[in-house]
């Protein structure tokens, strides 16, 4: 029998793509809910428990009274402040030790909540690792291509999240004829996504692109697209989307590529390193 997988659930539809995922291969699952992050119906009828963000010694708790052997952190989380995380002594504990990783961004936080949970025996998997649904793949995923002044736009935009991304600010960008429209921050890509419609200028519309940060740690908060990011592309006006093609989740590939065909907007796979050194 597969071991026993905690699925540690933010927000969006990933949960639910691998609590189905478990269901079908037959494995073992709880998950761990976080409180006012993960939709309760994407986590539907699941075997569950909800816990606030910063409740770390009842999640060490759930974690062995139900005996997982392997996590999978998936979903984005809402990063609170300290006052409102409300961290227990546990909490408290790990945020010490991680100690500047803690105030640098998300992407250090992560990678100190990674160690610890691994320090207290639990195997830390990506979602990717589960999934299979990455892009593995270079070029036009549809039948919609980019133009030249798109292809501009996708460079720009790949050249200001490498620059932004050691300073752990946002996998996504929007960019309409060569001019920033929006940057991710703390809101997340759809609500980005969303401001960005109002800031668009009359011609072709943006172009979205969402890439890891460099050195990034895979098993948590990968760049994923789903047909969610399609349809709030397009409502926003912009007119395709680039990801990196070897670093991106989808949570459906063929309803989302499927989508973007129906709606007009292309979806461009890249490998940022090469793609640059070849323009």
């Amino acid at each position: 029998m597969d071991s026993k997988l905690g699925i540690l659930a933010g927000g969006g539809e990933l949960p639910g793509r691998l609590i189905q995922i478990c269901r079908e291969r037959g494995r073992p699952f709880h998950v761990i809910a976080i409180e006012g992050q993960a939709d309760p119906d994407v986590i539907g009828d699941s075997p569950q428990t909800w816990l606030r963000l910063g409740a770390a010694q009842k999640a060490l708790e759930v974690a062995r009274k139900e005996k997982l052997d392997e996590i999978v952190m998936v979903g984005p989380v809402r990063r609170p402040s300290i006052v409102a995380l409300r961290p227990d002594a546990l909490a408290a504990r790990v945020l010490a030790k991680a100690g500047a990783s803690s105030v640098m961004g998300d992407d250090g936080l992560l990678k100190a909540i990674i160690r610890q949970i691994e320090d207290f025996g639990f195997k830390v998997i990506g979602p990717h690792e589960l999934l299979q649904e990455g892009v593995n793949s270079k070029g036009t995923l549809g039948r919609c291509e980019p133009d030249d002044i798109a292809l501009q736009d996708i460079r720009r935009g790949c050249l200001i999240l490498t620059a932004l991304g050691p300073a752990d600010v946002g996998q996504s960008i929007v960019i309409q004829d060569n001019i920033v429209i929006a940057i991710e921050a703390v809101e997340g890509t759809d609500a980005m996504i969303q401001r960005s419609g109002p800031l668009h200028r009359e011609g072709p519309g943006g172009v979205l692109v969402k890439l890891p940060k460099p050195g990034q740690e895979k098993r948590a908060d990968l760049p994923t697209i789903g047909p969610q990011t399609v349809e709030n592309a397009d409502k926003a006006g912009i007119r395709g989307i680039a990801i990196h093609a070897s670093d991106t989740l989808f949570v459906d590939r063929e309803q989302t590529i499927a989508l973007a065909d129906s709606l007009g907007l292309f979806i461009f796979s890249f490998d940022p390193d090469k793609w640059l050194e070849s323009a």
